[in-house]
């Protein structure tokens, strides 16, 4: 808890954590987003926020600098905790920041003694990667768990991975063998436009969420969003004939394995696998 800053400790039962981070496993900021949407939209609080100062190199995470008034404020890289209530009255956990740069295992550790302090029993973590898929197709979302309980009930197919992990992973494993019910949700972006924020890829992501949860989506904002980001991409891709060209021979491509995601999930996993491997290298 030394690393935990509570500006207040609210007594919860049976709560639902959901994180995201910022950084390489945040592709198009979608799970940012949905997170950031799913807060705004259930009014969560700010109870706590976690100390950068164990966590992150600031010569390559610098904090901010900006006027106040009169006065120059320094904002440094936080990860807030949220509380606010679902429409069925359960409690809502948001945890959202920058993927910590150092420390994971400890960082790791404050976010299970907070899901404790706050009586989380699930845990749900966020991400997004970049794939080989057309920005006007229906975006590809998959989850995944060390819990063979979550895989049976959710019909998740185990994962076979090894090799490099993201905060993601290491949040999943931890929260596991803490024995919280912990899974994670990964949506597809498209490589050749991973730079643009996603608010297509974050509103599947929220429609996965809201799935779990059993839910109401109430996502109208969101979903403008994504049908803007379908017309702005259709211009930035016609305007760049070589876009245009790779974005047609994506959509030419035949092989199920990447464009049915229902039909083949192993697909989606064999390109998230892929990716964890890139970052490696």
């Amino acid at each position: 808890m030394e690393h935990v800053e509570w500006s207040e400790q609210p007594d919860l039962n049976n709560a639902i954590l959901l994180a995201a981070f910022t950084g390489w496993n945040d592709a198009g900021d979608a799970a940012t987003e949905a997170v950031g949407y799913l807060s705004r939209r259930y009014e969560c609080r700010r109870v706590a926020t976690i100390d950068p100062e164990y966590f992150y190199d600031f010569a390559s995470v610098r904090p901010n600098v900006r006027l106040e008034g009169d006065e120059r404020r320094i904002d440094w890289p936080v990860n807030e905790v949220r509380v606010g209530e679902l429409d069925d009255g359960r409690p809502l956990i948001t945890v959202l920041g920058i993927e910590p740069r150092l420390r994971w295992r400890t960082f790791s550790e404050a976010l299970v003694t907070i899901a404790g302090q706050l009586s989380a029993k699930t845990v749900v973590t966020l991400g997004a990667l970049l794939t080989d898929t057309h920005h006007q197709a229906p975006v590809d979302v998959i989850g995944a768990s060390n819990n063979e309980v979550i895989n049976l009930e959710l019909a998740l197919p185990p994962t076979q991975y090894e090799g490099p992990t993201g905060i993601i992973g290491v949040l999943n494993d931890t929260f596991h063998r803490a024995n919280f019910d912990s899974l994670s949700f990964w949506a597809a972006v498209p490589s050749y436009i991973g730079h643009n924020p996603s608010p297509k890829a974050a509103l599947a992501l929220v429609q996965r969420v809201v799935d779990f949860l059993d839910i109401p989506l109430g996502a109208t904002d969101l979903q403008i969003a994504a049908a803007s980001y379908d017309r702005q991409i259709n211009e930035l891709v016609d305007s760049d004939p070589n876009l245009a060209e790779y974005a047609q021979q994506l959509l030419d491509d035949t092989d199920e394995e990447f464009n049915d995601l229902e039909d083949n999930p192993q697909a989606m996993i064999d390109e998230l696998e892929q990716f964890l491997r890139q970052q490696d290298e």
